[in-house]
């Protein structure tokens, strides 16, 4: 259970990993940032639509209103020339100047599909427009009252008058031709149809009946007075294009643009110089400068500085880090130096107690220089092993040291300590001068005791790591000579008790004592 729990944050973290990048963050904060503009900027694209759609439609009805007003006009006009023409005929009859006069002013204003007629109750033509042939034209409902009426077969639309005494009945016949020169503007570019409409009657003024099936259309009408006549003007609409298309998502773009650019210019003014600089700072390897930066074509120079103080930086670190070796080899070289001399004055001090040792009247004179002897050949090994282990800085090898101390309390024993065994069982260890030191003259000293009480012992030094105590050993000196004794109890009364306790005191740890087995043991601190 504990590897799936610890498996779903690493999920989580591998799967949202991409949106903790700054790029990513700047994007969306962007996006969101401009978001409002970008709606305001849309919402203003469709209302500029739908104003255009709006201004379109009423440029439509004005132009079907001016149609249908020019068209009552020019009919109106006619048939009040036709009225004034016939109100002063008698007796159901026409003058033919008369007629003739009318003819010509219908003739000046129209064009040569248009003609008129004159009929009696009776039905019977009294006058016409001079030379047209009325047979083509049926006209069924010469008793309508209505003043205008389409006949769609003929592609005509009729216009009625009446004399004053209801005798005669005045037509004109207004052609396909002429209607559409009067209704259509001259300077419209829209594709449109105009079609009067009466009842079920359909007269199509521009276009055909075919046109109209097509779709996307605007339709709008006028009525043309006086009549049931509508003039019903039909615009085709353009297609919706890629371009109009584009018009009205180009705000959606800008703003998608705008956030993208602004992504754009962060990223490569500070994104992209800082991951480089990042890169440069996390492979930089202490007393190594750091390498120019990649070069970018826009950074920021705030970045561009950055790294160069960092560089520069680096430099000392490394120039510091050479003075700082150069130093410490000399120091090296000093302190080997040092504890050279120190040895060599020390074997000077030994070989002058030695010197005196072979003058002393009495044994114990003799003895007293051995012990000094012995002591300061102990603090020599101690600078010998230690300038030895300088070159590693590992510390005084307690093997070494115990080896050549054991060697060396051998030479200066009694007869030139042929009868002295000592058995030596050490790990490989090392320790600190501060603590070879005191171990040393501990050695020495329980040695040199074990000598006194019994020149023939057999005396055995163990130095062995502590499983109990991580970083710490166990010195043990044991021999039967150490076992408790009058000999052993008269020495340590003496100077030896208090030699071993101030020697305790320095390694700050209690010096344990087997009385029976004549263990003397310590636990010392040791270098990893």
């Amino acid at each position: 259970m504990a590897d799936v729990s610890d498996a779903a944050p690493q999920e989580r973290s591998i799967v949202f990993a991409p949106f903790r990048s700054t790029g990513v963050k700047m994007f969306l904060i962007l996006t969101l940032a401009l978001l409002p503009l970008g709606l305001v900027a849309l919402f203003a694209s469709l209302q500029a639509i739908r104003t255009a759609d709006m201004e379109r439609v009423s440029l439509l009805k004005i132009s079907v209103v001016q149609s249908a007003r020019t068209l009552s006009s020019e009919t109106s006009l006619d048939r009040t020339a036709l009225r004034i023409g016939i109100s002063g005929s008698t007796r159901g009859r026409v003058d033919p100047q008369q007629c003739e006069r009318i003819s010509m002013f219908i003739r000046s204003r129209t064009s040569s599909d248009t003609v008129f007629a004159i009929y009696n109750k009776a039905g019977r033509r009294l006058c016409a427009t001079a030379g047209a042939s009325l047979d083509r034209f049926s006209i069924p409902n010469r008793p309508d009252s209505r003043p205008m009426s389409l006949l769609p077969e003929k592609n005509t639309l009729v216009a009625r008058t009446t004399s004053a005494d209801g005798s005669l009945v005045a037509l004109i016949f207004y052609g396909r031709s002429y209607l559409n020169r009067i209704i259509s503007p001259s300077s419209s570019t829209v594709r449109h149809q105009y079609v009067l409409t009466q009842g079920e009657k359909r007269l199509f003024v521009s276009g055909s009946a075919a046109r109209q099936a097509v779709g996307n259309l605007e339709k709008v009408s006028a009525p043309v007075g006086p009549s049931d006549i509508l003039l019903t003007l039909t615009a085709y609409n353009p297609p919706k294009t890629w371009a109009r298309t584009l018009s009205l998502f180009l705000p959606l773009l800008m703003w998608f643009s705008a956030a993208a650019i602004g992504w754009f210019v962060v990223n490569r003014l500070l994104i992209r110089p800082l991951v480089l600089l990042r890169r440069a700072v996390a492979a930089y390897q202490p007393g190594v400068p750091l390498k120019p930066l990649e070069k970018v074509r826009t950074p920021a120079q705030e970045i561009t500085d950055l790294g160069e103080t960092f560089r520069a930086i680096s430099e000392d670190v490394a120039t510091h880090e050479v003075e700082m070796s150069e130093s410490l080899v000399r120091q090296r070289k000093l302190t080997r130096e040092v504890h050279h001399r120190v040895k060599n004055n020390l074997q000077i001090i030994a070989s002058l107690i030695n010197l005196h040792s072979r003058s002393a009247v009495t044994p114990d004179a003799a003895d007293a220089y051995a012990s000094i002897q012995r002591r300061v050949d102990a603090l020599s090994v101690v600078h010998r092993n230690h300038f030895a282990e300088m070159e590693e800085n590992r510390g005084v090898g307690i093997r070494a040291l115990v080896s050549e101390l054991a060697a060396g309390l051998r030479a200066s024993g009694t007869d030139g300590g042929a009868r002295l065994a000592i058995q030596i069982d050490s790990a490989d260890l090392h320790v600190s001068q501060d603590i070879a030191v005191p171990v040393a003259f501990l050695v020495t000293e329980l040695v040199e005791l074990a000598m006194l009480c019994d020149p023939a012992a057999t005396i055995r030094i163990t130095v062995h790591l502590k499983d109990d105590e991580p970083g710490r050993a166990q010195i043990s000196v044991a021999s039967l000579a150490l076992s408790t004794t009058p000999v052993l109890q008269s020495r340590l009364e003496g100077r030896f008790d208090r030699v071993l306790t101030g020697l305790s005191r320095q390694l700050r740890a209690p010096l344990r004592r087997d009385e029976e087995e004549g263990i003397f043991c310590i636990d010392i601190p040791i270098m990893d």
